[in-house]
């Protein structure tokens, strides 16, 4: 598995692009509707359970849009929050505030939506020896902030890019052995051109090609919609060491037994294409001032 520190470099490019998108040409509402010198104070309200994450990426969007603007998180992401929790807020102009709050809370919603589904599923397969990680089916564009949530949320990341790694999946293998290689074969000439040191993962769908993986060099297996009974019995098959992936069809209702199956790893799509927003609202108070 990788892992890669979300740095402020990279959360203010994702931003500018963001803001650019939303706000490039200014907001017309704002700029007719709201006195240029009006302040206030917005609050970010919890409306429902779920595990937190993206509170800098929201505070930078209102930095981003106005340096004077004064962010204040008071909860951290990957703590857990609950209907009517205040996580962060915004103080300074209202227009301003008003301006950012859209691109603010777009990421803040989805950051934490991934990091409460991602909780959910890692606490279904509490107990096991599996570890509940994602996958690149990821937003193009937003991939180190979903990666970021997961991690949030407890579980863990699989490749970031293609450079991560070499995984040799069923796409790879089908038109190889069309046109005459078998499995051993596709395997052990991508072993002998790998660099030293990354992933090496083989996708299978069968326990017999599970060990004809491993036997070639394959370092990971990758159970690819495989049932319960047949990871279980690819697992007593394969030589020590290797490790285990399941991937494919996997859901919270039979997350559990596929990590009683005895895999290290389990792959989820779903956790960074398929997980809802947590709900949560900017909240704007009594004007501080007016002109």
């Amino acid at each position: 598995m990788t892992t890669r520190r979300l740095t402020q470099a990279q959360v203010d490019r994702i931003v500018d692009v963001a803001l650019e998108e939303d706000a490039g040409r200014g907001d017309i509402t704002g700029e007719i509707l709201i006195p240029p010198h009006l302040r206030g104070r917005a609050s970010f309200l919890v409306k429902a359970e779920g595990m937190l994450a993206g509170l800098n990426v929201a505070g930078t969007v209102f930095r981003h849009v106005d340096a004077w603007l004064r962010f204040q998180s008071l909860a951290k992401d990957g703590t857990e929050v609950r209907p009517g929790d205040v996580v962060a807020t915004v103080s300074g102009n209202v227009a301003s505030i008003l301006k950012a709050e859209r691109v603010a809370l777009n990421f803040l919603q989805r950051m934490s939506g991934i990091a409460s589904l991602t909780a959910r599923y890692v606490r279904e397969v509490r107990g096991t020896q599996a570890r509940i990680v994602d996958t690149r089916k990821t937003t193009p564009g937003l991939r180190l902030f979903e990666k970021y949530a997961v991690r949030m949320g407890g579980g863990r990341n699989h490749r970031f890019d293609l450079s991560d790694g070499v995984l040799i999946k069923d796409n790879h293998i089908a038109i190889l052995r069309a046109a005459g290689c078998s499995l051993a074969q596709i395997v052990r000439d991508a072993k002998a051109k790998a660099p030293p040191g990354l992933l090496f993962e083989v996708e299978v769908n069968t326990p017999e090609d599970a060990v004809t993986a491993a036997q070639a060099g394959a370092s990971t297996i990758m159970f690819d919609n495989m049932s319960p009974a047949e990871m279980t019995r690819a697992v007593k098959m394969l030589p020590k060491g290797v490790k285990t992936e399941a991937s494919g069809g996997i859901n919270l209702g039979n997350v559990r037994v596929a990590a009683e199956a005895g895999v290290d790893i389990i792959s989820i799509g779903a956790l960074t294409h398929s997980a809802p927003a947590l709900d949560i609202s900017l909240e704007l108070g009594t004007p501080a001032s007016a002109p």
